[in-house]
């Protein structure tokens, strides 16, 4: 299996950028923010763990992370691989990563950096919307839907603004993400993982540097390039 991790801010693009990938590479995104937004929703007792933390822009606590998904990676049991996207968040949550993919004789292949400016994230992440049938993004800047108030994919016309995507929230979000998630850069420094993509590029530049870092991975290179 081949196993990538995307870093980088709140609102750097790590999940346009995986769904990317999965759709090229038959890879499963492995998105922690969705897993707990849902188990919060869900009321269950993980997710309520997470509530207070998530709502008020502060990070989830370790335990709390990993229990989720070590959850989905222990019921996994096909697949190309996956796309780790928000998580690992902290040296901690990598440490007990690489032991869990070890136990499957498995290893983290790539981490890609995603750069972004805290100024530019401030703008995308405050005026992001999503359709609340399918998911679909938008924004209120950037991306608005073909019809207004109607949604591209689905034609619902219903949509939605997550609570920690205020301005003030993200400010906290991105302070937290400096002085805990960075640290991480230089642990897989340090392991010869790291490769840093300019995120203020277009989602199609961005999408196609990653091609460049990726296509050097064993069993990637058929399905990035088309050959």
């Amino acid at each position: 299996m081949i196993n990538v991790i995307l870093l980088g801010p709140p609102g750097a693009g790590k999940g346009t950028q995986a769904k990317l990938l999965e759709e090229k590479l038959g890879l499963k995104q492995l998105s922690s923010g969705d897993m707990l937004r849902a188990a919060r929703d869900r009321g269950t007792v993980v997710g309520q763990k997470a509530k207070s933390y998530m709502d008020n822009g502060g990070l989830v606590p370790d335990d709390v992370v990993v229990e989720v998904v070590f959850e989905y990676l222990d019921e996994q049991k096909s697949g190309r691989g996956n796309i780790f996207d928000g998580f690992p968040r902290t040296v901690e949550q990598a440490a007990a990563l690489d032991r869990k993919l070890a136990e499957k004789g498995q290893r983290i292949d790539s981490v890609i950096v995603i750069k972004v400016r805290d100024d530019r994230l401030v703008e995308r992440i405050a005026g992001r919307f999503t359709c609340a049938k399918c998911g679909e993004g938008y924004h209120d800047k950037f991306k608005h839907p073909a019809v207004d108030g109607t949604c591209d994919k689905c034609g619902s016309s219903e949509f939605k603004r997550r609570p920690d995507d205020d301005p003030e929230t993200v400010k906290k979000r991105l302070k937290v993400y400096h002085e805990v998630t960075v640290p991480l850069i230089d642990y897989y420094q340090k392991r010869g993982k790291v490769a840093a993509i300019d995120g203020e590029l277009s989602i199609e530049d961005v999408s196609r540097e990653m091609d460049d870092v990726l296509v050097s991975l064993e069993g990637v290179e058929t399905s990035v390039s088309g050959g």
